[in-house]
């Protein structure tokens, strides 16, 4: 993690909750894609396959943890 990244979080997590809703706010207006600027694709294989055993598997309902995911990729 970079440090400007680093020092988001450090002061999202001095802020009251009053304080940390407006920087959401912000984060939203202005850093969050507008729906109309999504590019719709069609599914691979591999969508179809997941969204198979989404309807018909009831198990197959796995996340995954949050410190695996990759966020810097």
């Amino acid at each position: 993690m970079t440090a400007v990244k680093e020092r988001i979080i450090g002061a999202v997590t001095m802020m009251n909750d009053s304080d940390a809703e407006k920087f959401w706010n912000i984060i939203l207006k202005n850093f969050t894609p507008s729906w109309d600027n999504i590019e719709e694709v069609e599914p691979d294989a591999f969508d179809l396959q997941m969204l198979k055993a989404i309807e018909s598997d009831p198990e197959c309902h796995q996340f995954t943890p949050e410190n695996e995911i990759d966020w810097e990729n």
